[in-house]
């Protein structure tokens, strides 16, 4: 109430991961006022509301973002300014540099998001604790994922989804012995049947913490179209959409990065293996997206 003075570096409330971070600097009548700080080649995006009537505006305090928009490349930087409305499909946005911009939006927002990323960050911290490499890796399937997604354009909804259980679809890990997951040879039956059991202990472990989708999509995503996947060999559209492209997304990142028993395959080599594996493995669809998206910056001719 009244007038107040705010210091720098000081918010009303703060959640923070490791790429991003969010301040609350001012709210009232419904209106809230935040500054949001993501690292350097992290994506982002504004999506459609639930209400036409709500506004964003955002003003870019320090770094450089380039969004799509029309299918043209936008790059924005330091006091450059967007604003969006009943948007009808979202604006995706990625980080040139790190950056950091003011937000403002006239619903009450910072609650819902600090509960996500609180959350979230518990999770990611189970799984740094138990292997830092499952994390890292983690983190570019997530990339993956969005840039497909975005690609498919995807409603709010699978969005939100797919962002959350890319990043954690490997959490049922934090179980499997240190000596199977580093192992440099062939693993043994009773070994893989171990591994196997990891999506669905990584589903039961955000159970209650998001909605049912999310667990459900990490449970999926070592299911295959033709049946042959894990646990639960489910086929074709019976495997969600999101858990079809972390699939994807997953086993792209694992071929083109060192492992303990070889290593890493090039882009070229490793998207050859996975179209030699479509459809009866990976959906058509998510594999042409991925191929495009490679194309764009530059890893296949």
């Amino acid at each position: 109430m009244g007038f107040s003075i705010g210091r720098k570096g000081t918010s009303l409330e703060k959640v923070k991961l490791d790429n991003f971070d969010i301040s609350l600097l001012s709210r009232g009548n419904g209106a809230e006022v935040m500054i949001q700080s993501i690292t350097k080649d992290n994506l982002f995006y504004i999506y459609p509301g639930e209400s036409p009537e709500v506004m964003e505006f955002f003003y870019i305090l320090q770094g450089e973002v380039v969004c799509e928009l029309n299918g043209e490349k936008v790059t924005l930087g330091p006091h450059d300014y967007y604003s969006a409305s009943n948007l009808k499909e979202p604006i995706h946005f990625t980080a040139l540099t790190d950056v950091s911009y003011l937000w403002f939006i006239t619903e009450p927002t910072f609650y819902h998001i600090s509960e996500n990323v609180t959350e979230l960050k518990k999770m990611v911290e189970k799984v740094e604790q138990r292997d830092p490499y499952t994390s890292k890796h983690s983190d570019r399937v997530s990339k993956y994922s969005i840039k497909i997604s975005r690609k498919m354009k995807l409603v709010k909804e699978k969005l939100e989804n797919l962002y959350i259980a890319s990043y954690l679809h490997d959490i049922g890990k934090i179980n499997i012995p240190t000596e199977i997951l580093n192992k440099p040879g062939k693993l043994t039956e009773e070994e893989y049947s171990i591994v196997k059991l990891h999506p669905l202990d990584g589903a039961n472990m955000v159970k209650g913490f998001y909605n049912e989708d999310i667990p459900k999509i990490i449970e999926q995503h070592h299911e295959r179209l033709n049946g042959s996947g894990y646990p639960n060999g489910l086929k074709g559209d019976d495997i969600l959409l999101e858990a079809r492209i972390i699939s994807v997304s997953d086993t792209f990142d694992a071929m083109t990065e060192d492992r303990a028993y070889r290593k890493a395959y090039t882009a070229t080599c490793a998207m050859e293996e996975i179209k030699r594996l479509t459809p009866t493995h990976y959906d058509p669809t998510v594999v042409n997206a991925l191929e495009e998206i490679l194309k764009e910056e530059g890893h296949l001719i």
